[in-house]
């Protein structure tokens, strides 16, 4: 007889434990297919899903607004998630089935690498709308163009990351009803830690910031690079001879600038990058310049000619030294920069780049009262 009753005991045992295995495999097939329902729309596309669980604003909180974004900005995340999918690796049931958790393999495309792209394709339009005197500020829209134009034009690489998500029953255990747990940390793991990369301020460090400022200075037209660099303070004509001399100075930078990144120094926020740059040589145009102005001022044209006509000669004489220049040097320059927290700047960038670039032409070379001086 207590044969019978050990056996019954442990048979009841027994079915007691199949019982809650099976109701655990239960819950876990429930989970599963929750996360298999949202994730598997974003695997297809469905923006309605993705605005669920990525905050426009989330991705650039320092914009100026939070305006509603187009219909074409919002197709960033289709570009975004176009190859995402995921891998379900295991999930956990709490004792009572009311909280579970899953481990999921990831696969996105490289964000590291796109927020590398945005933090420097966004200093380059800062650059050229100082360049070009506009200010558009730092609105939402604008992000999200740039982001949209990063994704349409270029071809990022998947990246795999394994991440866990939590999830709440809503029902019963007989009858659950299973929902991701909606957070800032999901959001940041959907995009392939995109938010975590964008808010890096050393993202793009000194040497890579230097770069932009000197790729995006050969970009720019004459208008751009005299207002950026303070050309027109730099150069004291009149309008036209202004204008003439500033797209000589231009051509001669565009047909000879160079630059290699040698050394970077860090202390804190603070930061020196030495770069060799290879430019037109700004000391022999003057010495052409100030050889031929000499010859004339001692000519007795000068004299006819009175004044004016002096000063008109002179520029004449520093646009042809200027045009006529073949010769080139290469020095190292030292710039310094500044992290503000969001990311690397260079100081006082117009003035840093003007005296490197132009270097002794940064001064006056026609002086108001030279012709008169000479009389």
């Amino acid at each position: 007889m207590k044969t019978v009753k050990h056996l019954l005991a442990f048979l009841m045992t027994i079915l007691l434990a199949v019982f809650l295995c099976g109701c655990s495999q239960s819950a876990k097939d429930h989970a599963e297919k929750a996360i298999k329902k949202d994730l598997d729309l974003l695997k297809n596309l469905d923006s309605e899903t993705t605005m669920q669980y990525i905050s426009y604003q989330e991705l650039f909180p320092d914009s100026d607004d939070s305006t509603e974004l187009s219909a074409d900005i919002k197709e960033v995340f289709s570009l975004f998630f176009q190859n995402f999918n995921y891998k379900i690796l295991g999930i956990s049931v709490d004792s009572n089935g009311k909280n579970a958790s899953a481990q999921l393999k990831l696969t996105t495309l490289d964000a590291e690498t796109l927020a590398s792209d945005f933090v420097s394709a966004s200093l380059q339009e800062e650059i050229l709308e100082t360049a070009s005197g506009n200010d558009n500020g730092n609105s939402l829209e604008q992000r999200y163009l740039l982001l949209y134009k990063l994704l349409k034009n270029n071809t990022y690489s998947s990246v795999e990351r394994n991440t866990s998500i939590q999830l709440n029953n809503l029902g019963s255990s007989s009858e659950p009803d299973w929902e991701i747990t909606h957070s800032s940390s999901l959001e940041n793991e959907l995009v392939g830690g995109l938010i975590t990369y964008l808010s890096d301020p050393d993202l793009v460090p000194p040497a890579e910031t230097l770069t932009v400022y000197l790729k995006t200075l050969q970009e720019m037209d004459v208008q751009q690079m005299a207002n950026y660099l303070g050309l027109d303070s730099i150069l004291n004509t009149s309008d036209s001879a202004k204008n003439a001399i500033a797209s000589a100075l231009m051509e001669q930078f565009h047909s000879c600038f160079n630059y290699k990144i040698s050394s970077t120094s860090v202390s804190g926020y603070l930061a020196e990058v030495d770069a060799e740059l290879t430019t037109f040589d700004s000391d022999s145009i003057l010495t052409q310049y100030e050889k031929e102005l000499n010859t004339y001022l001692a000519s007795a044209d000068a004299v006819i000619d009175g004044s004016q006509k002096r000063y008109n000669k002179s520029h004449e004489l520093l646009l042809d030294s200027i045009r006529n220049n073949q010769a080139t040097i290469t020095a190292t320059a030292t710039f310094h920069l500044i992290n503000d927290g969001a990311s690397w700047k260079l100081e006082n960038a117009g003035t840093e780049l003007g005296n490197a670039i132009f270097g002794t032409l940064t001064a006056s070379p026609v002086p108001e009262d030279s012709a008169e001086d000479n009389e």
